[in-house]
């Protein structure tokens, strides 16, 4: 059971108790009578649990960064959070769209469910839009036959899962109005063939030892980690239904780790 299950519960037993003894205990109870205890405490949680449901729910939601695939964008243990309401207004726990506000765009750092497993949720970044035609060789995106802008600035270091030390190469891309910087490992083949699952609509997809290329279906996305070669993302599982979205990261607001990256921008 996810969080938001939780506090979903919290709040029907917390409100519920509070409702009961709003038009029921209190009329039955002396003028001078105390509260007991099992409807003392869920009152005085019930405000702060509806706040903090609807905050969650609506306006932004904080996530921790568990892993290196958005490296050097993001790194493991950063704190950031997720604008709600970016790519619309959704109900709660069912995640269905109420109210249209805007939709991905190529480059938005996105935070979804993943397809395979909804209860988990992935972040990663937009590279193709519905209808988009994706093609990824010698480790360079095309999108829709234009090569997405790529410029070596250097190279980058870290270690990786604690043991291994990891040194690949630095490139800045745009994509749409995003300027961000990825990463590839010269020694690394294109793609890990072996890792490619049997997704829904894998029919829209081709592969080989030296491209891929995808059509993206109408209401999905094409999600894919700054960290090329350490990323498993769309080039693996497929698409990600509009359905399945969270919303859009904008902003990190802490890393114990790294104070200096506290209320650094995502771009």
């Amino acid at each position: 059971m996810n969080f938001a299950w939780i506090m979903f519960i919290l709040l029907l037993v917390t409100g519920s108790i509070w409702l009961l003894d709003r038009w029921v205990l209190q009329r039955r109870r002396a003028p001078d009578g105390k509260e007991p205890w099992w409807v003392e405490y869920p009152k005085s949680f019930f405000p702060v649990i509806l706040i903090v449901f609807v905050l969650r729910s609506f306006l932004v939601e904080p996530f921790k960064i568990p892993s290196g695939s958005m490296i050097p964008t993001l790194l493991v243990g950063d704190f950031i959070l997720v604008n709600k309401y970016a790519f619309g207004l959704r109900l709660p726990i069912l995640n269905i769209k109420v109210v249209d506000v805007g939709e991905p765009e190529r480059g938005d750092v996105m935070v979804f469910r993943y397809p395979e497993n909804p209860s988990l949720d992935y972040i990663k970044r937009v590279i193709g839009l519905p209808g988009d035609k994706i093609e990824y060789r010698n480790k360079r995106f095309t999108i829709n036959g234009e090569p997405v802008p790529v410029q070596p600035i250097g190279e980058y270091s870290y270690v990786e899962s604690g043991l291994d030390f990891v040194t690949a190469r630095l490139r800045q891309e745009k994509l749409g109005d995003h300027l961000y910087s990825t990463l590839v490992q010269a020694a690394a083949p294109n793609l890990q063939l072996a890792g490619v699952r049997q997704f829904p609509r894998r029919e829209n997809c081709a592969y080989n030892d030296a491209v891929l290329s995808c059509t993206v279906p109408a209401g999905h996305y094409f999600m894919v980690g700054d960290n090329r070669d350490s990323s498993f993302d769309s080039r693996y599982w497929g698409f990600v239904p509009e359905q399945n979205i969270v919303g859009k990261a904008f902003i990190i607001w802490w890393n114990f780790d790294a104070l200096k990256r506290i209320g650094h921008p995502i771009d």
